[in-house]
């Protein structure tokens, strides 16, 4: 018997998930994680909230092609040159769009910050949360989206199915 495939979507806070794996020590395979969403969660869509940078313009294209729907915020520079692009507001506009507009079945964050708690409560509250993926150890995830009580998967545990592999060494002299 075939399996019903839900109309899931996925929020990814683009510089959380960028920040929080690579201060674990280790790379995600964008291509893979999509790939495990969709056959995961039943993620249709999945929304990369990203800072838009036009010197990186390679990303944003392999993003695209890899299956993600991109959401831009224009960035601004510190004194140090550093660009800042919070897309957080971004972020939470979709998510309650498409919730009041029952545009999917159910909802994927991925994130480890307590900002989006209060978002992930009016998901609960309108049973439109699936779950929320912490890029960040559960030591790093903020205690507000644990109190939220949606179940959270850790991203370093499913590693193994969405880490960058790393190319076979040559055996050629």
């Amino acid at each position: 018997m075939k399996k019903i495939r839900e109309n899931n979507f996925a929020y990814i806070d683009g510089n959380n998930l960028y920040k929080s794996i690579s201060c674990s020590g280790w790379q995600i395979d964008l291509v893979r994680f999509r790939r495990w969403l969709l056959d995961k969660y039943d993620v249709q869509r999945a929304y990369y909230f990203i800072g838009l940078i036009p010197k990186q313009k390679e990303i944003y294209s392999f993003l695209q092609k890899a299956g993600y729907t991109l959401i831009f915020k224009e960035v601004i520079y510190n004194g140090d040159g550093k660009p800042k692009g919070n897309c957080d507001a971004e972020l939470v506009l979709e998510s309650v769009k498409d919730s009041y507009e029952n545009n999917c079945d159910k909802q994927v964050i991925v994130t480890s910050d307590g900002d989006y708690s209060n978002l992930v409560d009016f998901l609960k509250e309108k049973n439109k949360i699936k779950t929320i993926l912490s890029p960040s150890l559960p030591n790093k995830c903020s205690i507000l989206l644990k109190r939220t009580e949606v179940p959270i998967v850790y991203l370093h545990d499913v590693k193994n199915k969405i880490e960058m592999k790393k190319p076979p060494l040559s055996t050629e002299s």
